[in-house]
């Protein structure tokens, strides 16, 4: 399961081999082994012209997914490329500093985000904003736990 994470940014060293596990093991929990995903950590200029270009929204925003087998149910998704996540680090980080915690921990957010909307999941309606943040939380319980196991080990 390919998981590519490239550093547009210069702002902020970021530890890229860390988001690759964290995806690759939620992935392995989805069990959609066998998916690609790329991710582009980008600054806020960047991700300012995505949304524009995408969401007809100027301004920056924190992530945004662009599905390669958009309309698919999560269940249906098998394989191939799964699609592209851009991360904002600067807006990721103030986030993060806003919430009080890590800047590691706003980007894992932020990936899970991401990664669920690849997956078809969406937050415009209420009842689909219920469903896919219960499996926000899951994930992010399952990224905690692994942690905890992974300084204890």
């Amino acid at each position: 399961m390919p998981v590519y994470i490239r550093n547009k940014q210069k702002q902020q060293k970021i530890q890229t081999n860390r988001l690759k596990q964290v995806l690759r093991n939620l992935l392995k929990h989805l069990g959609k082994t066998d998916v690609e995903v790329s991710v582009l950590l980008a600054d806020d200029a960047y991700i300012r012209k995505l949304n524009l270009q995408y969401r007809q929204k100027d301004a920056p925003t924190d992530v945004l997914s662009f599905p390669q087998q958009e309309g698919m149910t999560p269940d249906a998704i098998n394989g191939g490329l799964l699609g592209d996540i851009v991360v904002s680090i600067p807006t990721a980080g103030r986030q993060a500093d806003a919430a009080g915690h890590p800047l590691e921990r706003e980007l894992i957010i932020l990936l899970i985000h991401g990664l669920l909307h690849l997956l078809g999941y969406d937050h415009i309606k209420d009842h689909e904003a219920a469903v896919m943040e219960a499996k926000e939380r899951e994930l992010f319980s399952l990224v905690a736990q692994a942690s905890c196991l992974c300084v204890v080990a």
